[in-house]
């Protein structure tokens, strides 16, 4: 099922994308034929049961998985054509990613965390602290710049993993079940910050997510089932165009 619109300006393509695993002798299909579209400045969600292809297919489109088959262009350029340089830059400087787990490296503070992708970006240190602190103000914890990922809670660990994908100015967001370890309220606020990135900045956002209150969010609605995009609903037809910045 092909549910993208067609769009000059997209961010993400994804045409006829398939994914196969060997399991033993058995061979499993993660995704199968997906075809997308994702304009630049829209929100999307991805729903789905368990193993039903969604955070493959956010890996795919982030580089972190070669497709078995298929096509994936960000914006404009094909993924399958960039060296692992390239690939390292694109997700240094234009594609922020957001894990359920925060991923944040436990024995630095929370604005060496942001700053980190900064620097090995090759901006200078003290360029580095200052867009990363600006980063966390933005997310709540100008405060808390300090604070080791173990002196923070689950939220306001979430919070630092959203400025760290903020601080590169990405164009595209990708966020990988981010309230999934949260309760509800600070999940309500990360998704909240989600939010405001992609109306405010014009960030391309694709959230995958196995809760109806998170899908919510985006503008339009993709339900993945064993790989298959199997239904789309656009949730926000009325949606004010967003200031898009222009992407390099």
């Amino acid at each position: 099922m092909t549910t993208g619109r067609v769009h000059n300006g997209s961010a993400i393509e994804l045409r006829g994308l398939t994914m196969l695993y060997q399991r033993g002798r058995a061979s499993v299909t993660a995704l199968d034929g997906v075809s997308l579209d994702v304009p630049r400045g829209e929100f999307i969600s991805v729903v789905g049961p368990s193993g039903s292809g969604k955070s493959t297919l956010l890996h795919v489109i982030a580089g972190l998985e070669v497709p078995t088959e298929g096509e994936v262009h960000v914006d404009g350029k094909s993924i399958a054509s960039m060296s692992d340089d390239e690939l390292t830059d694109m997700r240094r400087t234009r594609v922020g990613i957001v894990f359920q787990f925060f991923n944040l490296l436990p024995n630095i503070t929370a604005i060496e965390n942001v700053s980190l992708p900064l620097r090995m970006s090759g901006l200078n240190n003290r360029l580095s602290l200052e867009r990363a602190a600006a980063a966390l103000k933005r997310v709540g914890l100008a405060d808390h710049g300090r604070h080791s990922p173990a002196e923070l809670s689950g939220g306001e660990m979430q919070r630092v993993a959203i400025a760290r994908a903020l601080a590169i100015e990405p164009s595209i967001i990708l966020a990988d079940e981010p309230t999934g370890n949260l309760d509800t309220l600070a999940g309500a606020d990360i998704l909240q910050l989600l939010r405001d990135s992609n109306q405010e900045r014009g960030v391309t956002v694709v959230l995958v997510t196995h809760s109806e209150i998170a899908a919510a969010y985006g503008d339009r609605v993709i339900t993945l089932r064993d790989g298959r995009i199997v239904h789309a609903v656009i949730t926000r037809p009325d949606k004010p165009a967003p200031n898009l910045r222009p992407v390099s």
